[in-house]
């Protein structure tokens, strides 16, 4: 059983197809090395301990967000302080999880 089944969500792989459908923003909060090392094309890049600082610039995206990270970890601490700041996200967990569902 994955982690999204045993917080008994829907499949995290709709989920994210949902978000996107819909132009979801991915949100990518590793580190600038992270990111540098590979990310996906068009992701928006904010570390996760600048975000609080940031809230005002995702704002702007006015659109819903999807969170990722290395493992899952990270992007789940994201989604949690957006989700209690009004933003609809949700953890997309590891970037390449999100990524085989941005490729044509």
């Amino acid at each position: 059983m994955g982690l999204f089944g045993m917080f008994g969500q829907k499949d995290a792989s709709e989920e994210i197809k949902e978000f996107l459908k819909r132009d979801a923003v991915i949100l990518d909060v590793r580190t600038l090395m992270e990111w540098n090392e590979g990310h996906i094309e068009g992701a928006k890049h904010i570390v996760l301990n600048l975000i609080p600082l940031e809230l005002e610039q995702i704002k702007s995206w006015k659109k819903p967000i999807i969170a990722v990270c290395k493992s899952g970890g990270r992007s789940g601490q994201a989604t949690q302080f957006l989700t209690q700041n009004g933003f609809e996200v949700i953890n997309g967990g590891p970037w390449q999880n999100v990524a085989k569902f941005t490729e044509d």
